[in-house]
């Protein structure tokens, strides 16, 4: 495994920012959708970033497997050190569909299981979240400036919790949930922001209780563990890319302490 270091970080972000451009060149005109096997909807931009985020971590002087959303197939697993890309070229079709703007670019590197490196870009809202183990957490404003973040904390007794929430996805195992965590108030939101949310200390909680799949939260995984924030299964163990042969996640809470 390469050093995980600042260059490794720009690199990626580089490259989640030039996914982000072709996204955007298709978001400006009318585009065409397409259905896949699970019924997800399929765009020109998800396959234009998938093209340009393959070329460039394969051009990284860094080799390592790829599991890219759209090319599933082509993943060889892990190489021998636990270590491979995880890639959403575009998160939240459905937003990016609604053109609400809540869509993002996630690239993760996980090892042995853990998401060490993460970037989040969201194209649309020119902001974006970035994060490596040691390095801290980071979110880049539309300037270009790199502001360090960090998760708000358990909210005190009394105080009403902020929960984030899906807009495209709800459950009806989520309102059992939220009873039992007390007074809280609820923000719904697409794609992968809701764990950069909880991330720079915006909510305090994401309870994801229906379906995603790793390469949904991998990226932001790893900006909520730099911000000191966890991501756990409902039995309290941390969520795992270990066995990325089964990729869909379990159900899962984001803490903000």
């Amino acid at each position: 495994m390469a050093l995980i270091d600042q260059a490794l970080l720009y690199d990626v972000e580089r490259i989640a920012r030039e996914a982000g451009e072709a996204i955007m060149g298709v978001y400006s005109r009318d585009f065409s959708v397409e259905e896949k096997e699970d019924k997800s909807p399929l765009t020109e931009a998800d396959k234009a970033a998938h093209n340009v985020i393959m070329r460039g971590l394969q051009a990284l002087s860094v080799q390592i497997p790829i599991l890219s959303e759209e090319d599933v197939e082509g993943f060889s697993g892990a190489d021998a050190k636990g270590c491979y890309w995880l890639v959403d070229p575009l998160d939240g079709t459905k937003e990016f569909i609604k053109r609400n703007g809540e869509f993002t670019v996630n690239i993760a590197l996980i090892e042995n299981g853990k998401p060490v490196l993460g970037v989040v870009t969201a194209p649309a809202l020119e902001v974006g979240y970035v994060a490596a183990k040691g390095l801290g957490a980071f979110k880049i404003q539309a300037d270009g400036r790199r502001k360090a973040i960090s998760v708000a904390g358990k909210p005190e007794t009394g105080v009403t919790w902020r929960v984030v929430g899906s807009r495209s996805h709800p459950s009806p195992d989520l309102a059992v949930w939220l009873e039992q965590l007390g007074e809280h108030n609820m923000l719904p939101m697409g794609s992968s922001l809701k764990l950069c949310i909880i991330a720079e200390g915006f909510a305090d909680a994401y309870p994801r209780l229906g379906p995603t799949c790793l390469w949904d939260t991998g990226a932001a995984h790893a900006v909520v563990l730099e911000a000191g924030g966890r991501v756990e299964t409902l039995e309290g163990t941390p969520l795992s890319y270990a066995n990325p042969s089964e990729k869909l996640n379990p159900y899962f809470v984001v803490w903000g302490n």
